[in-house]
């Protein structure tokens, strides 16, 4: 049996008398390739938001590596190895790709604010940056503002600290979103390359990323899971072909 490192068992999310996720069951295997798709308003944002804490549901439980975490904070799940990359939106624009990926590293390591005056005297922690600047293909600007930087160099920094945070399960939400046409390939080959023990759910409306990467995809819609399989079973599937056909073009992207 495949080891499972994130369930989410039969999750319900209310708002008011609207019913956002209904009875919804997420099973991650270890080193998963595992894509959530579905049209505007199925609630994959919703599902996300509460993987993440960001929502408490209103029925179900989360267990991440057989452990409970319906009731812990986002910032706990972190430290128990769930990520999901958002977090450039927060960052110090000021700061450089090397400065921000050695603060994230220091804090992982117990070093804390005092990362500015280690990173010098911590080899570990110069290694560990410059592994990431390299594995991201962000070395040749690790010294610019992040304001300065490409949008595909700010998609891959994101997913570069997501990484530094040493995720067993790595959340990437829409990862090539809004980035230009010649950024995406720089970017759609990192994405292939995470390393294989990290776990990846992927939240993505460009279809062709989502059958490159995924090799299991569920299907949302409506707030509730339509079906689940191999990209070969969802891209035959009569029921996924009539939601997205129903849908027009815009369910596709939404």
């Amino acid at each position: 049996m495949p080891e499972i490192v994130l369930s989410a068992d039969k999750l319900v999310k209310r708002f008011g008398g609207i019913t956002a996720t209904d009875d919804v069951t997420l099973h991650l295997e270890k080193g998963a390739r595992h894509a959530l798709i579905g049209p505007n308003g199925a609630g994959k944002t919703t599902l996300i938001n509460l993987l993440t804490g960001v929502l408490e549901p209103s029925e179900g439980r989360i267990r991440l590596q057989g452990e409970d975490i319906t009731q812990l904070a986002p910032h706990a799940r972190v430290q128990r190895g769930m990520v999901r990359t958002f977090q450039i939106n927060q960052l110090f624009h000021t700061m450089t790709p090397l400065e921000t990926l050695a603060m994230v590293v220091s804090q992982q390591r117990a070093i804390g604010a005092r990362w500015w005056q280690k990173l010098g005297a911590q080899t570990g922690v110069a290694e560990r940056c410059a592994e990431l600047l390299a594995q991201f293909r962000l070395a040749d600007v690790q010294n610019q503002r992040t304001e300065h930087l490409a949008y595909g160099k700010r998609r891959l920094l994101e997913i570069a600290i997501a990484l530094a945070c040493e995720p067993r399960v790595l959340l990437l939400d829409e990862p090539v979103a809004g980035v230009p046409p010649g950024e995406r390939e720089e970017l759609l080959q990192t994405v292939a390359a995470l390393p294989a023990d990290v776990s990846v759910l992927l939240i993505e409306h460009d279809m062709d990323l989502v059958f490159e990467f995924a090799r299991r995809i569920t299907v949302l819609v409506n707030g509730t899971l339509l079906t689940e399989g191999t990209p070969e079973e969802i891209a035959n599937d009569p029921q996924v072909k009539a939601v997205y056909l129903g849908h027009g073009e815009e369910a596709a992207h939404g």
